[in-house]
């Protein structure tokens, strides 16, 4: 099997493979509201360009990431990588895109999420250059008690 892949730009197409994506990633949370096609649809509305997904010659989604700004800071969201594309640079070229994106829109800062027992992303992270903050906590406050989040197994 090849593992060419090529990266673009997400487009409202590619939930369903997107979708598709995160379910094979193991303890991926996939949150009931934000992660419908409605939710991400309103996502790439409101953040046009700046996400990424990777595809194979068989235009399959192998990779993707959710990627915004509140013209201020830019946020990263969902880094995937389908498990047998991993370690081909596909997660750093996405980033690199995203990274891109933002700065054409003068973002100058970005930030992510990653749990704690996410053990290959949080290494990744600290493979390609960031840095895990230690100065602050992280807070939230949820708004709609039926956006539960699923994890998967």
């Amino acid at each position: 099997m090849s593992k060419e892949y090529r990266i673009r730009a997400m487009k409202e197409t590619d939930y369903d493979g997107l979708k598709a994506l995160w379910m094979t990633i193991k303890g991926f949370g996939i949150r009931s509201i934000d992660d419908s096609r409605d939710g991400v649809m309103r996502f790439l509305a409101r953040n046009p360009g700046t996400s990424v997904v990777a595809v194979n010659d068989a235009d399959e989604i192998v990779g993707g990431i959710l990627c915004g700004h509140d013209g201020r800071r830019g946020c990263l969201y969902h880094v995937c990588v389908r498990e047998d594309y991993r370690r081909l640079g596909i997660g750093k070229a996405m980033v690199v895109y995203c990274m891109n994106a933002l700065k054409s829109e003068k973002i100058n800062k970005v930030s992510l999420i990653a749990f704690t027992k996410n053990d290959v992303g949080n290494a990744f992270w600290n493979c390609i250059g960031w840095t895990k903050r230690e100065d602050l906590n992280y807070y939230d406050f949820t708004l709609n008690e039926e956006n539960i989040t699923a994890f998967n197994k």
